[in-house]
């Protein structure tokens, strides 16, 4: 082994390291999983003849279990630690980064959206149906603002960064960061939402490269969406 690594002029850390990042079995069964799980399960509720206020919920609720089947199901692929996936400690100082950071994704979400829509002629947001939801009162304000405020950032960033960021940074940075963030965007359809989702993935994506850890990128999607209900609910108020 060690002659064949010194012919092949890779360092045995770096050829260790590679060894325990993800591929592409957990790349292509973890998307698969969100898609059933995500798309698949949204349509069964949408059309399940339930409380409209229910599925709404519901429906805020089921990207971020998506991403957490997809990555749960990634995790048994092959046999690996999570820290293979960047579940793993990082400093305050990552954190406190990931905060700022989320917050200038935040304002130029904002300006994507806007071009996007001059460019495309698109309009509305495909999100409503959260907001509606959860404008009845306090309670599904709190309930909405959780998941997609906090439970979707978690399930989220878990597969896409810790799964496919990872898998595809062994190409490089650019495929790895930009890569992910257009599969990212592309899953979220070609609406309104994509080019939010896009500067999310951008900048959770090379926070995640950069750290190593995947909770840098979680608290980016949080501070991301965290506004999200609180500021539609308000908008239908008004």
């Amino acid at each position: 082994m060690n002659s064949y690594v010194r012919r092949a002029g890779v360092p045995p850390p770096l050829r260790a390291q590679q060894a325990t990042r993800p591929g592409w079995p957990e790349m292509l069964s973890g998307v698969f999983v969100f898609v059933v799980v995500g798309f698949g399960g949204g349509a069964l509720l949408v059309q399940s003849g339930l409380d409209q206020v229910f599925v709404g919920l519901m429906l805020a609720a089921t990207s971020g279990i998506a991403g957490l089947a997809g990555f749960a199901v990634a995790t048994l692929v092959r046999v690996r630690s999570w820290s293979a996936f960047g579940v793993r400690a990082v400093s305050g100082r990552w954190l406190m980064l990931g905060a700022a950071a989320g917050v200038v994704a935040f304002v130029v979400k904002g300006f994507a959206t806007m071009a996007y829509g001059a460019l495309t002629g698109q309009g509305g947001n495909p999100q409503d149906i959260y907001a509606t939801a959860a404008s009845i009162g306090p309670t599904t304000v709190i309930l909405g603002t959780v998941f997609i405020g906090i439970l979707t950032p978690i399930g989220e960033e878990f597969l896409f960064r810790g799964v496919l960021t990872n898998a595809l940074l062994r190409y490089g940075p650019v495929i790895g960061v930009v890569g992910s963030a257009l599969i990212f965007a592309v899953l979220h359809g070609i609406n309104m939402i994509l080019p939010a989702a896009l500067v999310a993935g951008l900048v959770a994506g090379e926070l995640f490269r950069r750290s190593g850890s995947i909770w840098p990128s979680v608290i980016v999607h949080v501070v991301f969406n965290l506004p999200t209900i609180p500021v539609m609910v308000l908008a239908i108020a008004a």
